[in-house]
């Protein structure tokens, strides 16, 4: 076999050369693309949580005081401190007031003023819900002022809820939210009818 070499310029190039500088382009090439595929570039501003609908309760930073959260899904099951995972329903923080707002940070604990419990539901679900407010527990025997917010979190965040509950004595339970999902996700049927979930769900 007669290897042919051809004239570029003033040199001259083989052929196999030629095959083992495009072999190297190409090489290169796909270790850029994976490179790139793998660190992609970061998208400013976009929130990616694993969630549908999050559902969050506050009241005043540094209460002593513990509100519970309950919600009764479209098919009757009630989520609560003690059932925190019912369906696509899911009790992400469950406060207790100053009782578990200590954490420890570099060997040093830290109080969390913060009073807020979180739910989230992870998915459409079509269906009413009922969101009740419990007093669970009094420390300052007085009455507690709670914030209710429910925002949809998909294709971007927007606030559907917010109001404020007052909870007047330990043992108080109070219906703060009653809101229906339909097929398409969207939220509509807010209403306020008293519904008693505490004594259900135990």
């Amino acid at each position: 076999m007669k290897i042919v070499s051809r004239k570029i310029g003033r040199g001259t190039v083989d052929p196999f050369v030629d095959l083992l500088f495009n072999a190297l382009l190409g090489f290169t090439f796909l270790f850029l693309v994976a490179i790139m595929f793998m660190n992609p570039e970061a998208k400013s501003g976009i929130i990616d949580p694993k969630a549908e609908y999050i559902l969050t309760i506050t009241w005043k930073d540094f209460s002593p005081d513990d509100i519970d959260v309950w919600v009764e899904d479209p098919d009757g099951r009630v989520l609560y401190f003690r059932n925190s995972e019912v369906g696509l329903l899911h009790l992400d923080r469950d406060d207790r007031g100053m009782a578990n707002d200590t954490i420890e940070v570099a060997g040093k604990e830290v109080e969390n003023p913060l009073n807020q419990e979180v739910v989230t539901l992870r998915g459409v679900v079509k269906g009413e819900y009922v969101v009740n407010l419990h007093y669970y527990k009094s420390e300052s025997n007085k009455a507690v002022d709670v914030n209710v917010n429910l925002a949809k979190v998909n294709p971007a965040l927007e606030v559907v809820y917010y109001d404020t509950v007052r909870l007047e004595e330990e043992g108080d339970e109070k219906t703060a939210l009653r809101f229906r999902i339909d097929r398409d996700g969207k939220v509509g049927g807010i209403n306020f009818l008293p519904k008693q979930l505490v004594s259900v769900g135990k």
